[in-house]
């Protein structure tokens, strides 16, 4: 008995023990057959891909649209027929009439390799976000795609030392940036006195494509010291929409915009004597002018009325327009009225109402802005602005807690100061060049 349980117990620890050597150890040619099938994954095909399309086999021609220019006369050097064209042409209707190909836009056409240089695709690109496959194999037709779009959060600052312009696109941002940060301090900033030494620094989402700037998405965050005097804007969401509050939560946004146009500049101020350079002789000049070329748009710079818009005298062409019981504007001299701006209409802020122009008595293309104030002609650059609502009394705590962190990532934003930079950079290279 003892000798059978002895017998059972050799047994079953030898079956142990291969089991285990069988579960553990590979099989015979099994690490080759592992080894083999990664071997094997290295020579798997991968196409080089051109807006999705495989072109290791054919070659790419790029360019761009000149100036009445028509896909006829891209294409007849590519090896395709009128017929083809003309089939091309009807079945894009509705995706991308390619009769209206933009001068200046880019295009690339994958073709073969042969000395005919068929085209297989004609890619055109309307914009920068997005592009237009006209296939021209097998069944020809056109597919409109977008491009996908990168959005990333950064942070500039910088003095000015010349124009808000240079000083935006020395940071290595677009110039689109200029026209937002103007719209969000337009009723702080008197932007057609900016002085040198002014700050100012941003928090903003920006918007790229293949590594090019494309869009400005949000700005989040803004300061500006103009004049020595601090300026906060925080962007935060009300009911409405995504508006910008001072740091405490009053509104950024003024009943009226400081001025009638972007980019200009002031040629003559509101005087009660100026010698007229037309009549040439002194009288009162109750408006602001701001010089701009011809055709620049004029916006009204307030909510409100059309009370006239017509041609008159020495006003040439106008419009003026009541926005409250208070305030009353007027633009005089437009190349043109707006369509659709007359009489008893409704015009919103910043809307074009007209064009820069020198009708009526003007020596050179300019707007002359006039502002009254509860039926009196004032000074437009002198009238203190009242502000719209701010944050609501139930949500200012909230809006605090924001506009502190907000503050804070603005405040450790460091100013760059560029001509110190530039004039470090310039005695090193003396150093340098000097034995």
């Amino acid at each position: 008995m003892r000798k059978t349980r002895l017998w059972l117990l050799i047994t079953g620890l030898i079956i142990a023990l291969i089991s285990a050597f069988y579960f553990q150890t590979p099989l015979a040619g099994e690490e080759d057959t592992i080894a083999e099938i990664e071997l094997d994954s290295s020579l798997f095909y991968i196409p080089t891909l051109y807006y999705g399309y495989p072109i290791d086999s054919f070659e790419i021609s790029e360019g761009k649209v000149k100036w009445n220019q028509n896909l006829s006369e891209i294409l007849s050097k590519f090896n395709i027929s009128f017929q083809d064209i003309h089939t091309l042409a009807k079945n894009a209707k509705g995706v991308y009439d390619v009769r209206k190909l933009k001068a200046g836009s880019r295009y690339s056409i994958i073709h073969d390799r042969d000395s005919l240089k068929t085209a297989r695709q004609f890619i055109f690109e309307p914009s920068p976000t997005e592009f237009v496959v006209y296939n021209l194999v097998d069944s020809i037709y056109a597919e409109h795609q977008n491009k996908p779009i990168t959005v990333t959060e950064r942070r500039l600052a910088a003095e000015i030392n010349s124009s808000l312009y240079n000083a935006i696109l020395d940071q290595g941002a677009s110039p689109m940036l200029v026209n937002q940060l103007v719209d969000v301090f337009a009723w702080q900033v008197d932007f057609f006195r900016i002085a040198k030494g002014d700050k100012f620094k941003l928090i903003f989402e920006e918007e790229t494509v293949d590594g090019e700037i494309v869009g400005i998405k949000s700005i989040k965050g803004a300061y500006f010291e103009h004049w020595g005097k601090p300026y906060y804007a925080i962007a935060y969401p009300t009911v409405e929409k995504v508006d910008f509050f001072d740091e405490v939560g009053n509104s950024l946004r003024k009943t009226l915009l400081r001025a009638p146009l972007n980019y200009s500049r002031i040629s003559s101020r509101y005087s009660p004597k100026r010698f007229h350079p037309v009549q040439k002789r002194y009288k009162a000049h109750l408006g602001t002018d701001y010089a701009a070329p011809t055709g620049t748009p004029i916006r009204t710079v307030g909510d409100g009325l059309v009370l006239e818009a017509r041609y008159h005298g020495g006003n040439g062409n106008y419009v003026k327009i009541k926005h409250n019981s208070n305030y009353t504007t007027q633009y005089l001299h437009m190349s043109k009225i707006a369509r659709g701006i007359r009489p008893g209409v409704t015009v919103k802020q910043g809307q074009t109402i007209g064009f820069v122009g020198s009708t009526g008595l003007a020596n050179g293309p300019h707007l002359c802005f006039r502002f009254w104030k509860n039926g009196r002609q004032v000074d437009a650059l002198k009238v203190d602005l009242p502000s719209s609502s701010g944050i609501d009394s139930t949500q200012i705590a909230q809006f605090k807690v924001f506009s502190d962190s907000v503050r804070a990532a603005l405040d450790a934003i460091e100013v760059i100061e560029l001509e110190p930079l530039l004039a470090k950079i310039s005695l090193e290279s003396e150093e340098t060049s000097n034995p």
